[in-house]
């Protein structure tokens, strides 16, 4: 397994995960996760952070996540931090606790979003219908969720090669993303709720049938910054991986 090491110091490294990889096991399936990389190079790791206890009927299950701090959706790539020792951990932890953690994520998503920026602020609660899939606004279903996502428009393109049925080029915006909550799917969700569902993306697409060659949803965490343990600002980039540049590079900027 080939995961791409972006820093390291003595108390955590950052990793750029690739897509299609699940940070740690679900209990249930057994397939290659982050972890057993982990656990491969750094051995040390192992018992480092805390267990996760699921429950699956009437069976419960510890699942095993030596360093892991933070997940990012197995379809996502970038960015992914891995603490080393136990007070590293602790100190992450607290970190993403109090927002102090700055992610920024990059989405290529239908359509043209009409502002160059914006706050999307909306709860996030269960969908109606669908047990996979999360929703945001009063109609969702169970406890509603404060959720906040701002955004900010990088480039809008037109796809010359696909017309939609009136004869128009299809149109796509490349955005970057600025959770300031950590709800799950939330980017996905909160561009839904827009009307702007990222492409190739499974749940929330709806019939949106393109997807630009690509086989995993449009989304890429791109960086991550924060205040190390002994004051020291860290930046951390993950470049765009090639499923995504492929993507774009078939699509024509208009602005």
């Amino acid at each position: 397994m080939n995961i791409p090491v972006l820093f390291e110091n003595e108390n955590f490294l950052v990793v750029n995960k690739p897509a299609g990889l699940v940070v740690h096991s679900d209990g249930r399936t057994r397939e290659p996760t982050l972890v057993d990389w982990i656990l491969e190079r750094y051995p040390n790791i192992q018992g480092v952070g805390e267990n996760m206890v699921v429950t699956y009927g009437d069976r419960e299950v510890v699942l095993d996540r030596p360093g892991i701090v933070h997940r990012i959706d197995r379809d996502t790539s970038g960015v992914l931090v891995i603490a080393k020792t136990q007070p590293s951990f602790e100190y992450l932890k607290q970190q993403f606790k109090e927002h102090n953690m700055k992610k920024t994520y990059q989405a290529l998503v239908y359509g043209h979003l009409k502002h160059d920026s914006g706050i999307v602020d909306q709860p996030i609660g269960r969908h109606t219908k669908d047990f996979r899939m999360k929703m945001a606004g009063n109609q969702a279903r169970g406890a509603l969720r404060p959720s906040v996502t701002e955004y900010q428009v990088l480039d809008r393109y037109v796809d010359t090669q696909s017309q939609d049925k009136q004869g128009h080029y299809e149109k796509y915006t490349f955005v970057e993303c600025f959770p300031k909550t950590g709800r799950t799917h939330q980017i996905r969700v909160h561009f839904k709720y827009l009307n702007h569902p990222l492409v190739a993306d499974p749940l929330y697409r709806g019939k949106r049938k393109e997807m630009l060659g690509l086989t995993r949803t449009a989304l890429h965490a791109s960086s991550i910054a924060f205040i190390d343990l002994d004051g020291t600002y860290i930046h951390v980039e993950a470049p765009i991986p090639a499923d995504l540049q492929s993507a774009l590079s078939r699509l024509v900027i208009v602005s």
